[in-house]
């Protein structure tokens, strides 16, 4: 048995949150079949794909504001209509789905 302090089911599923969030190349696609072996429920595993991917493009956006700001060529507006930049408070915003991420 591994010394690791987390059960395999949630090993599986931070894994695949921070493969996508991360827009890594192998895209948590093991994680996946992992989870579905580990009899993880589909409706589990698409609440965790969607706070990732809501995370993942929040961040894009705000990387994409600060850009803007610094004077880069801006395409179109950028909406960050729940996101507080320059604010240290929370800016946790729920996903389109209602689910939230913190």
């Amino acid at each position: 048995m591994s010394d690791c302090p987390l059960d395999p089911e949630t090993l599986a599923l931070v894994s695949l949150a921070a493969n996508i969030a991360a827009n890594h190349p192998k895209k948590g696609l093991c994680q996946l079949e992992r989870l579905r072996g580990y009899g993880v429920s589909e409706h589990k595993i698409a609440m965790v794909i969607d706070i990732a991917r809501h995370l993942r493009d929040e961040a894009g956006q705000m990387l994409d504001h600060e850009f803007d700001a610094a004077g880069g060529p801006a395409e179109a507006p950028v909406s960050l209509e729940t996101v507080s930049l320059g604010s240290t408070a929370c800016c946790c915003s729920p996903t389109a789905k209602g689910n939230a991420c913190c």
